[in-house]
Formats: C-alpha cells, sequence, structure tokens
C-alpha cells in the first residue's frame, strides 16, 4: 500500500484575496460610475451655510462629546458597546472600518444622495473619532491644528508642508516623493 503525501498545500490565499480587492474596486467603480451626478443635479442643490446649528440646536460640539463618549468606553465591556468592541478589535479593524464607511460616503457623495451623504458622514465622523482614541490623539488637537491652519490658503499650506518634507528628507525638491 503506497504512503498518501500528508503534506499541505500551500493556500492559494494571497490569489483569493488579491483577486477580491479586484472585485470590490470594480464593484465600486461600477457603482460609482452608475451614480455620477451630473452638474444639473449638483446646481439643484442648496448652497452649504458655514457652521450653522442643526435644528435641535447642535453645533460641532457634538464631535466634543461624541469623542468623551467613545474615551469612556475604552475599558467598558465589548459586548454591551460598539466602541469598546471596535477598540478591543484592535488599530488594523478600527482603521479598517473607518476606510469601509468613507468609501461609502464617497460612493452616496458621487450618487448625489444627500439623505444617505449626511448619515455616512456622521458613520464617518464617529470611525474617526474612534480611530483617534485608539491611537490616543486627542480631539482638541486635531481641533488645534485647524485652528492653526485657519485664514490660511490651501496652496500655500501644502507648499509649506511639501518644503519641511523635503528638508526632513534632505533632498534638493520641493516635491513630495
Amino acid at each position: 500500500m503506497a504512503k498518501k503525501d500528508t503534506a499541505k498545500k500551500p493556500a492559494a490565499k494571497p490569489k483569493k484575496r488579491a483577486a477580491a480587492k479586484t472585485k470590490l474596486k470594480a464593484n465600486v467603480k461600477a457603482k460609482v460610475k452608475a451614480r455620477i451626478v451630473r452638474p444639473a443635479a449638483l446646481a439643484a442643490m442648496p448652497a452649504p451655510t458655514v457652521a450653522a446649528p442643526t435644528p435641535s440646536g447642535e453645533t460641532a460640539q457634538v464631535l466634543d462629546r461624541l469623542w468623551g463618549v467613545v474615551m469612556s468606553r475604552r475599558e467598558a465591556d465589548p459586548t454591551t458597546s460598539h466602541s469598546a468592541r471596535l477598540l478591543a478589535r484592535g488599530t488594523a479593524k478600527v482603521a479598517q472600518k473607518f476606510g469601509e464607511e468613507a468609501v461609502e460616503c464617497l460612493i452616496e457623495a458621487v450618487a448625489g444622495n444627500r439623505a444617505a451623504l449626511v448619515a455616512e458622514s456622521a458613520d464617518v465622523l464617529y470611525h474617526l473619532l474612534v480611530m483617534w482614541v485608539n491611537a490616543g490623539v486627542r480631539a482638541d488637537e486635531v481641533w488645534a491644528e485647524l485652528a492653526r491652519r485657519e485664514g490660511v490658503s490651501g496652496i500655500a499650506e501644502k507648499a509649506g508642508r511639501a518644503r519641511t518634507l523635503a528638508l526632513r528628507l534632505g533632498s534638493g525638491t520641493r516635491k513630495i516623493p
């Protein structure tokens, strides 16, 4: 009786992952392409208001309160708190979830689906705060950085970052490598 070869065959997981990733990208592209907003639809959208409170009187301070809630859930029971469950899964899963929500948000933006964009934007902000808590970033640090950039041209600010990066890398170019 011949002995069977019991050696395990190498799994084709990298190929399967690459194929799944390619399929996901194709699906997202197809959904985005199918939902492209025409310029006329954009013109029909109401102009955004700056720092307008929501109908309930809420302002961006709700983000500070939400950040506080997520911070308080770091040590909570993962079976009773969604934030605690996300944080318990580790940085990679927290970042993955943020990325998924960001993609969903951009799909709704391109589709011109205003109500879904609002809902997905709230999801993105929540998952961004979870990512900050996971990384030990305080909300006030981000607010301070935004305040520092206030009134600075985006073009000038980006050019400043490119110069700083070039100096740190010791390259003679001002372009980001």
